[in-house]
C-alpha cells in the first residue's frame, strides 16, 4: 500500500501529524527593555554557524517581546532540562507586557544581561545580528557570546501532535 496516496486522514491533517513529528527542545527566551523583563517559552531554536557562534529563535509576530529583540538587543536562551515541567508550566501561559514572569523562580542577574533561570539545564547570552519574518514568525538571530552548562542533565525533547499549531 502507498501511504502518500492510501493516508486514512486528509492531507491537512497528515501534514499536521509529519510536521509535528520534527523534534524540537523546549528553551526559556528571557529579555529586558528598560526596567522591564520577561519570559517567553520557545520551541523552535537552532543553532545556525559555528564561527561565529549563533542561533535560530523563532518568535510569533503577536509577542510584544518582539519589539523587544531589535538589532544589538541581548536575550538569554535558558534550556529546559528533561522534566522540567515546572518551567514548562511557568512559562508556557505567557506573560502581559508588565507582567513579572520570574516571580517564584530563582535567578540570576548580571547588569545588561536579562534573568538566567537556575533551573535550566543550561543557558546562552546572545546579542541580536539579524531578523528575518517567515510566515507568521520572525526568526531572530542571535550571536552567542558567553554561555554555561548549570546542571548534569539532558535537554528535553519536544514531539508535537500538530505540527500547525502550538
Amino acid at each position: 500500500m502507498n501511504r502518500m496516496t492510501h493516508a486514512t486522514t486528509g492531507p491537512s491533517e497528515s501534514l499536521a501529524a509529519a510536521l509535528g513529528r520534527v523534534p524540537s527542545g523546549l528553551y526559556v527566551l528571557t529579555a529586558r527593555n528598560g526596567d522591564d523583563e520577561t519570559g517567553m517559552l520557545a520551541s523552535w531554536v537552532q543553532q545556525c554557524s559555528f564561527d561565529p557562534p549563533q542561533v535560530s529563535v523563532a518568535v510569533n509576530n503577536q509577542r510584544y517581546v518582539l519589539d523587544w529583540l531589535k538589532d544589538g538587543a541581548t536575550f538569554v536562551l535558558n534550556v529546559v532540562p528533561e522534566g522540567g515541567k515546572a518551567l514548562v508550566a511557568h512559562f508556557g501561559k505567557g506573560f502581559s507586557s508588565g507582567e513579572p514572569a520570574f516571580e517564584g523562580l530563582e535567578v540570576t542577574r548580571e547588569r545588561g544581561i536579562p534573568p538566567v533561570l537556575l533551573a535550566a539545564h543550561a543557558y546562552l547570552v546572545c546579542h541580536v545580528a539579524n531578523r528575518i519574518t517567515v510566515g507568521d514568525h520572525t526568526l531572530v538571530i542571535g550571536r552567542v557570546t558567553a554561555g554555561a552548562v548549570l546542571h548534569d542533565s539532558k535537554p528535553t525533547v519536544h514531539v508535537r501532535k500538530n505540527g500547525l499549531k502550538y
